[in-house]
């Protein structure tokens, strides 16, 4: 059975840092791309990051370049989001996806918001 499980996210001042976790199982995590997505309300769901298979490469959203940080853990099928400098604008639910040649998965969504 596949899973994926997010963790992390909660509410947070502007300027401040929350890590979301996405806990994998129920397939061979190091042979799929992972992405983190998310969605505010009333808009459409957006590419935050990627990061390949074996972790070699990464992609950002312009939007979150330099504050937002994604990474992986084959050993422990787990990724990450590092993220720094939050903004109101940063304020969605945030969503794990796997990304393979066959198929995808999509976790169930943690929230996140910033402010004040």
């Amino acid at each position: 059975q596949v899973q994926l499980v997010e963790s992390g996210g909660g509410l947070v001042q502007p300027g401040g840092s929350l890590r979301l976790s996405c806990a994998a199982s129920g397939f061979t995590f190091s042979s799929y791309a992972m992405k983190w997505y998310r969605q505010a309300p009333g808009k459409e769901r957006e590419l935050v990051a990627t990061i390949t298979n074996a972790g070699g490469s990464t992609y950002y959203a312009d939007s979150v370049k330099g504050r937002f940080t994604i990474s992986r853990d084959n050993r422990k099928n787990t990724v990450t989001l590092q993220m720094n400098n939050l903004k109101p604008e940063d304020t969605a639910v945030y969503y794990c996806n796997a990304r393979g040649l066959k198929y995808g998965y999509w976790g169930q969504g943690t929230q996140v918001t910033v402010s004040s």
